[in-house]
């Protein structure tokens, strides 16, 4: 007999050989039937895998991440199994789940996939999943398994870096694929499926190598739910940020200045401003003094840090100084130099904590195919700090942090968030920086501060920085999708690589600990979420013209010009109308540009000396005075 524990922390008997379905069989009909993969001792695992020796289970159903992307890996198959229906010729290469759905790249040779080929490929993908296959996992030999792929040089090349013992097959049905494992019991618990699309992706993401065509497509165990996903995909494209951007005139990409590279026209300027200007004034009070650090560096700053060992590949070229034999990179992070101001006086531990804040740019070679504009670009500006304290002051700091980027999110409309702490892989060390005993230190630090704030987390291994562990935030927007906002580190090693000390009450020399910290992260990819999340609508203290003066006609710019005068000198930002159209389509313009209140004036509000208000979404607020509407605005626009 066996020990089976359970997520409940019971423990059952069963025969050695017992199944994850047998266990939940054995726990009720009900459950059994919705049960698609399981975890066993950590290890995802198929449903039929025989258990020999005590372990502990959890049993996955769709309702589980780990279910959904068991389900969406072996829908990958069901549509590797439909091309080759249609094009025998084309050569398959990987197809995970990705985090809604899963993509398969192939190699066409000289046919072409495009949109008008989805509709048949979804149609044969549900025919194959009525036939309710079981997917069949079994190990094959190194020799055996490069057989059978000698005609395909991708497989070829992925079989070429196992051993024998490592290669497994997956059959269902008349379809066999190179594959670990992770499936669901058979074909015909999916019910619903769409080809979503198409796009170029290198072999193993190296531009030297062969474009594929990567086909990008999602199923669902019920009609419903792809429906339901679709209206979601629908509404996302509203909200798309390069679709918004563009409406309100907030940034533009051009091909003589670079892919990735945003230009920030003047409302999107406005806009940074006032983020930076919001951020800036919480650190002032919290005792953080700016720096600021030049965009590049020497190679050997870099080199120093671990950057260069650990993101070479993703920096730009050197940049060389022939007369001079210097090497430069552009500045791929900001803490190496903050490092060095640090370095520039002797600290005594009455200094600290030193907080050092920049909004620096750093600059990161991305993919042409990979860049998405601005959530992934090539030049970004990061709200970095970082924090030089003692080993006894880095709770509280990491703590008062925490409460920074809960603020951020509490005046920006983030209310559905969570908190993940980041640590490193235990059993894939050399990814990392540092001793056993930094990296145990920091990891608890975390793991306290959170508990002591109370926040939801969940623990991920091997999302850690190389240098430290972190504490990302996870937030969902108004469709339900989730990001990383915010991030916090900790970091016992670069204090040690570039020889950072204090003085101590002993009058010795002590190491300091660093805190890295960013709770928008980058502002380019901050915007991008906090447009597609707000629908274009943003906080009224962040829109860049909070009101438009529509005048009902020329007679009254004169007074409408006052109106924006008088609201200009309380730091109210807005513009006039003062074009020659009807006010009805004045009124519908302001409302496509989101701009939040429209003042509309005509002889009886130059009389009077008021406004008629107008809310965007919302309609009429009714006459008021300026200094009423000036005490309005100040109201709506109070932080939290």
């Amino acid at each position: 007999m066996i020990n089976v524990s359970l997520p409940d922390g019971s423990v059952r008997q069963y025969e050695s050989g017992i199944t994850p379905m047998g266990v939940a069989q054995s726990i009720s009909e009900g459950l059994a039937r919705n049960v698609i993969s399981a975890l066993v001792n950590d290890k995802q695992v198929e449903v039929s895998t025989p258990i020999t020796e005590d372990a502990t289970i959890k049993l996955l159903t769709w309702n589980d991440d780990l279910g959904k992307q068991a389900f969406w890996h072996s829908s990958a198959h069901l549509l590797a199994q439909a091309i080759v229906e249609f094009y025998p010729n084309a050569k398959l290469t990987i197809g995970p789940s990705i985090e809604n759905g899963f993509y398969y790249d192939v190699d066409f040779g000289d046919e072409k996939f495009g949109e008008a080929d989805f509709a048949k490929v979804e149609k044969a993908m549900l025919e194959n999943a009525k036939k309710k296959a079981e997917f069949r996992l079994y190990p094959v030999s190194k020799a055996e398994a490069l057989e059978t792929y000698k005609d395909n040089e991708y497989k070829t090349e992925l079989i070429s870096n196992l051993t024998d013992g490592e290669i497994t097959f997956c059959t269902h049905d008349n379809f066999t694929d190179l594959c670990r494992g992770g499936h669901i019991p058979h074909t015909g618990i999916v019910k619903a499926a769409k080809i979503l699309s198409v796009a170029g992706a290198y072999w193993r993401g190296d531009e030297k190598n062969k474009m594929l065509t990567r086909v990008y497509g999602i199923t669902f165990p019920k009609q419903k739910d792809l429906t339901d996903y679709l209206t979601l995909l629908e509404e996302a494209k509203k909200r798309d940020h390069r679709k918004l951007g563009k409406e309100l005139g907030f940034f533009a990409f051009s091909e003589k200045v670079g892919q990735g590279l945003p230009l920030w026209l003047p409302k999107g300027a406005a806009l940074r401003r006032k983020l930076e200007n919001f951020l800036l004034k919480q650190q002032t009070r919290l005792g953080y003094e700016m720096v600021v650090t030049p965009h590049i560096g020497q190679k050997e700053l870099y080199v120093t840090s671990g950057h260069y060992a650990k993101y070479g590949a993703d920096s730009f070229q050197p940049i060389y100084t022939p007369n001079e034999g210097e090497e430069f990179l552009l500045k791929p992070m900001n803490c190496p130099h903050h490092c060095e101001i640090y370095k520039t006086s002797q600290w005594s531990y009455r200094d600290l904590p030193k907080r050092f804040a920049e909004f620096g740019t750093v600059y990161r070679y991305e993919q042409s195919g990979e860049l998405h504009g601005l959530t992934r670009v090539r030049g970004f500006t990061q709200d970095d700090a970082h924090i030089f304290c003692t080993p006894d002051q880095l709770l509280e700091e990491f703590k008062k942090v925490i409460d920074l980027v809960l603020f951020v999110f509490r005046n920006l409309g983030f209310d559905n968030y969570s908190a993940q702490i980041s640590l490193r892989d235990p059993e894939n060390k050399e990814k990392y920086i540092g001793s056993d005993e930094n990296w145990a230190k920091a990891e608890q630090a975390i793991i306290v501060a959170a508990e002591e704030k109370g926040l939801p987390t969940v623990v991920e291994y091997g999302e850690a920085a190389f240098y430290g562990p972190k504490l990302d935030f996870m937030v969902k927007d108004a469709l339900g999708r989730k990001w990383q906002l915010g991030t916090i580190q900790v970091d016992y090693n670069l204090p040690e690589r570039f020889d950072l000390t204090y003085i101590g009450s002993d009058n010795e020399k002590h190491r300091p600990v660093m805190i890295h910290r960013a709770p928008f992260g980058s502002m380019e990819r901050f915007i991008a979420i906090l447009l597609e999340n707000t629908a274009g609508d943003l906080p009224l203290w962040l829109t860049p013209d909070l009101y438009t003066i529509l005048p009902i006609s020329e007679k009254y710019v004169e007074y409408g010009e006052k109106v924006l005068n008088l609201l200009a000198e309380e730091e109210i930002n807005g513009l006039i109308d003062s074009r020659n159209e009807k006010t009805g389509k004045k009124i519908r313009d302001a409302e496509m540009k989101k701009i939040p209140f429209m003042l509309v004036i005509g002889e009886k509000e130059a009389e009077n000396g008021t406004v008629s208000v107008r809310k965007h979404g919302e309609g009429d607020l009714g006459e008021m005075t300026v200094e009423q509407f000036t005490q309005f605005i100040k109201e709506e626009t109070k932080l939290k």
